[in-house]
């Protein structure tokens, strides 16, 4: 097994919301997840607190674009870093103008608190990484499985046989429940059930959540998974058949998100500490838009 370095990106001064994976190799350290730009100051702490710098990091693994995973990646891309991900996803890191406009209308003022800047990517340094495709840095051997569903450009990780699991194995941090985050505009019921399987399929001995930390008990927690999503999913479907908006939807679903997690038995700033790595007003919005498409074909 691979060493593993875990680095906390206390994203909003939260212990256990956002990781990033450091991992030895004799070429050098990999990276898999940068976090947002907002806590680039706590991934290079981290990174120097186990005995490198930021410029002997070569190359980035990236399972996907949104903000919480890839934010800082042009960081380590301006320090001399390759950056892997999905061929979908290299357009918007390579001008990441649309993706930054996008997210500046749901999150208006608190952007530079939530996310900091994103600045582009060279085309050079952006590796787009094809379904199944093995990178050799080192000993390690670094397999990609594309995995879409909660992001049509969302690749899981495999090394060995463990996999980094970006958001298509769930949330769930410390000792509380896997949930799915939702937020659009790629939700796919169908492609993320698929992709469940896909991680069945290659029978880990553990994945690694970036949100948050290992999980080793992979047939309890995948059928969780799959169990809350497709929950969240029809209690969406039928709150737009009585006519309800999203914004009336919205109080609704997080008192029905968090009475779950009361039942799960956790304490109220557990509750909030879910809301932050998984705000479950976005899975609204990701929910009423997979639905309106499939009403809609």
């Amino acid at each position: 097994m691979p060493q593993i370095e875990l680095i906390d990106l206390h994203f909003q001064k939260l212990e256990h919301a956002i990781a990033s994976y450091l991992l030895p190799t004799s070429d050098g350290p990999i990276l898999i997840e940068t976090g947002p730009h907002s806590t680039f100051p706590q991934l290079k702490a981290g990174v120097e607190n186990l005995g490198y710098k930021l410029e002997d990091i070569k190359h980035v693994f990236l399972t996907h674009i949104h903000l919480d995973h890839a934010g800082a990646a042009w960081a380590l891309a301006e320090a001399g870093a390759n950056i892997y991900l999905h061929p979908f996803g290299a357009k918007n890191m390579e001008d990441p103008s649309r993706l930054m406009e996008s997210a500046k209308r749901i999150y208006q003022d608190r952007m530079e608190e939530l996310w900091g800047e994103m600045k582009p990517i060279p085309a050079n340094q952006l590796i787009q990484v094809e379904d199944h495709q093995v990178f050799k840095i080192g000993e390690l051997a670094i397999k990609s499985l594309h995995t879409p569903g909660h992001a049509k450009h969302h690749i899981a990780w495999q090394i060995e046989d463990i996999i980094f699991t970006g958001d298509v194995a769930g949330v769930k941090i410390d000792q509380g429940p896997v949930v799915p985050p939702c937020p659009p505009p790629d939700i796919n019921l169908e492609e993320w059930k698929d992709s469940i399987a896909i991680l069945r399929h290659a029978k880990p001995s553990a994945l690694y959540l970036t949100h948050y930390n290992k999980i080793g008990a992979i047939d309890d927690h995948l059928n969780d998974l799959d169990d809350v999503l497709e929950a969240w999913a029809n209690w969406i479907k039928e709150h737009m058949a009585r006519g309800l908006t999203n914004e009336e939807m919205v109080p609704l679903f997080m008192k029905y998100t968090a009475d779950q997690l009361r039942r799960a038995g956790l304490d109220e700033p557990t509750i909030q500490l879910y809301e932050a790595a998984n705000p479950s007003w976005m899975s609204v919005a990701g929910l009423v838009r997979y639905w309106t498409k499939q009403e809609a074909q």
